[in-house]
């Protein structure tokens, strides 16, 4: 009988152990397939420009391509989406969106074992994205500022959400041993702000708007505003008769992205531990050629830093921040950089492990040109890893307002982009404004660019 080539093969490789060659060198294949050959940065890289440029619809549609596909990253994909529409004055499209989206987001914070298995087998983007602390947290912020858009109906309880959730992640860190790598999270002030605005336009609970504004003021005592608005609620007077207040939110300048980075030290200390592994065991490891990759939260560079902000044609104020969500970003990612690299670490010596098992499972002599091959597919899987690099990408660098007491009547509000030195780099965009004897307007604007992206929105009464 012909011989088809399978007993060759099998001549080359004992009895069963061709299928466990083949699967092994299959799997740097499926590995890839499932990783994908782009990161999440930069599948939403021209969403991102176009949205920055000021074309809302092209980046609706650009978002919509980067979706298709990709069912783990759906909920991330509809945080982009929420603030493309909110931006675009769809304030209540993009609060459903972020209210479906957060309660899923809750839901993923307990943990699929299938998927953590998943993850520790290939990598982290496997996972379905359960967002980090701090989209978790901004996601309540948003809802609020898309919730005042509409007559702020929710913006309260939104802003109590604000202060739980940051606190309620605070307390799930910690450890019976007393650790808590979360402990050093700054709590954010705008969820005790907006409770204190919404307080004080009672003329009422006085009392719960000066206690929110202390909280303002203790955990952003940078916001200059903050201890002007606790001395105006502590002797309970809101504005004067015939005047009422405009609150103008800002979204200024382009928040963080993540990138993949190699972590250099670790890939070393990786491949000493092959060495003396694969010479004191009984079978060789594949060598740590590819680096260890984690992702790092990176600042991106902004000109417009704040709005000034005329009122008639007249210069009246400048925004300043109550949230710098970079800031925020970065320093929770530096919390939580060990414990990042050692799943990466653990990952990593897993899979080294179910390599060793194959061989002793298979019988593989140390040494031998068998073995060599299945180090050379281990090496190729381990080289498919990439760190996660999913995240909030369209978040503004900070969370700026300005409060504003005008006479009753229609104003035109004009709202121009500041560079570093306070200067103008951008075209100043006017909308009116009607005030209301006594009573809250709130206008929300988005200039991630020197220039406005979307519309201004005014609140409902």
């Amino acid at each position: 009988m012909p011989n088809s080539g399978c007993g060759k093969f099998e001549t080359l490789f004992p009895r069963g152990l061709s299928r466990l060659v083949i699967l092994l060198a299959a799997v740097p294949t499926w590995a890839a397939l499932l990783t994908g050959c782009h990161t999440y940065t930069q599948r939403l890289e021209v969403a991102r420009r176009q949205f920055y440029n000021g074309s809302v619809e092209t980046a609706l549609a650009e978002i919509a391509k980067a979706e298709r596909g990709y069912d783990s990253s759906r909920d991330v994909i509809n945080l982009e989406k929420s603030i493309v529409l909110l931006s675009d004055g769809r304030a209540h499209d993009a609060e459903l969106l972020l209210r479906e989206t957060r309660d899923r987001l809750d839901t993923l914070e307990e943990k699929s074992m299938i998927k953590e298995g998943l993850s520790l087998l290939t990598d982290d983007t496997h996972r379905d994205y359960a967002g980090e602390d701090y989209e978790r947290v901004l996601v309540r912020v948003f809802l609020a500022l898309a919730n005042l858009m509409q007559g702020g109906a929710d913006a309260e309880a939104y802003s109590l959400q604000i202060m739980d959730k940051q606190q309620q992640i605070i307390d799930a860190a910690a450890t019976p041993q007393g650790e808590n790598p979360k402990a050093s999270y700054q709590q954010v002030a705008v969820g005790a702000y907006l409770r204190g605005v919404l307080r004080e336009q009672t003329h009422r609970d006085y009392d719960d708007a000066a206690r929110a504004y202390a909280r303002v003021v203790s955990w952003q005592p940078t916001f200059s505003s903050g201890r002007f608005d606790l001395q105006r609620a502590e002797t309970g007077h809101h504005s004067e008769k015939g005047n009422g207040v405009v609150y103008l939110f800002t979204l200024v300048g382009r928040g963080p992205l993540k990138t993949e980075v190699a972590e250099v030290p670790s890939s070393q200390a990786m491949l000493i531990a092959d060495r003396i592994f694969s010479a004191l065991g009984k079978q060789t490891v594949p060598p740590t050629l590819a680096p260890i990759k984690v992702p790092k939260v990176v600042p991106r560079q902004n000109n417009v830093q704040r709005i000034g902000v005329s009122v008639n044609g007249g210069r009246m104020a400048t925004t300043e921040p109550i949230t710098d969500v970079t800031r925020m970003a970065v320093s929770q990612a530096e919390a939580m950089h060990d414990h990042v690299l050692g799943m990466a670490v653990a990952r990593r010596t897993l899979k080294k492990g179910v390599v060793y098992g194959a061989k002793e499972v298979a019988g593989i002599e140390k040494g031998s040109l068998i073995g060599l091959g299945i180090d050379l597919a281990g090496v190729a899987y381990e080289a498919t890893e990439h760190a996660d690099t999913r995240s909030w990408s369209l978040l503004p660098d900070t969370i700026q307002v300005v409060r504003l007491e005008l006479p009753v009547g229609d104003h035109l509000v004009g709202l121009t982009p500041l560079d570093h030195h306070g200067r103008a780099c951008g075209p100043q965009v006017r909308h009116p404004v009607s005030v209301q004897d006594g009573r809250n307007t709130y206008v929300l604007a988005n200039f991630p660019a020197e220039r406005l992206t979307g519309k201004v929105q005014v609140s409902t009464p």
